[in-house]
């Protein structure tokens, strides 16, 4: 046996039967920071772990990086008081989740998380943006509110909605309720702030987009 498998594979996974008979050993959180310390994946690789399955994820659009860069603004100005911003950077949910949401609030102070990523006790709200990745997006919800994430924010850029997910349980969030363009809404975290949905989207018209910064 390797060493590299000597180290990985300290502890024996649980195992995921497929449809077709086939038997896959679940990777833990442990092992996949393993992976990483030794260089089996980088900053540089576009993979996230769920349910212990490595998944690559899909290159962002241009609409999606800009819409990254909005929240990220928005966050900055209102909440780094507050909490810690990261955008696109791990959280651990669970011994076999550690996903890259593009943004998450997380409780201060911020060298907490200088040996290890938020998990999910650490974590105010977690925001994905989607438009070719909406159905794995949305099957993401179930992962977060097991995990007793307070509220998931699903940015439907194909519709230029907001899905606001609130009240997790084991089985799924209890309430979702859907922010069009005009609407404004707040925080589970910080209910006295409130937020329009068109100031985290891009403009709709080109006249209205040459006037942003």
């Amino acid at each position: 046996m390797s060493a590299v498998v000597q180290q990985i594979g300290a502890k024996i996974s649980p195992r995921i039967e497929t449809s077709d008979g086939f038997s896959i050993r679940k990777i833990s959180v442990e092992d996949y920071e393993k992976m990483i310390d030794i260089g089996i994946f980088d900053e540089d690789d576009r993979v996230e772990l769920l349910d212990g399955v490595i998944i690559e994820m899909n290159p962002k659009k241009t609409k999606h990086t800009i819409v990254n860069y909005l929240i990220g603004e928005f966050f900055y100005d209102n909440f780094r008081k507050q909490t810690i911003v990261r955008l696109q950077e791990p959280i651990i949910l669970d011994d076999f989740s550690e996903p890259k949401p593009d943004a998450v609030l997380a409780q201060l102070p911020l060298l907490k998380y200088l040996e290890t990523h938020p998990t999910a006790a650490d974590v105010l709200l977690v925001v994905e943006v989607s438009d070719t990745t909406l159905a794995k997006d949305r099957r993401k919800a179930s992962n977060y509110a097991r995990a007793g994430i307070v509220q998931y924010l699903l940015f439907n850029l194909n519709t230029d909605e907001i899905e606001d997910y609130r009240e997790p349980a084991a089985d799924g969030y209890r309430f979702k309720q859907t922010h069009d363009r005009t609407a404004i809404f707040n925080l589970v975290a910080f209910p006295e702030v409130e937020i329009k949905v068109a100031d985290l989207l891009p403009p709709e018209s080109v006249e209205s987009a040459e006037e942003m910064p």
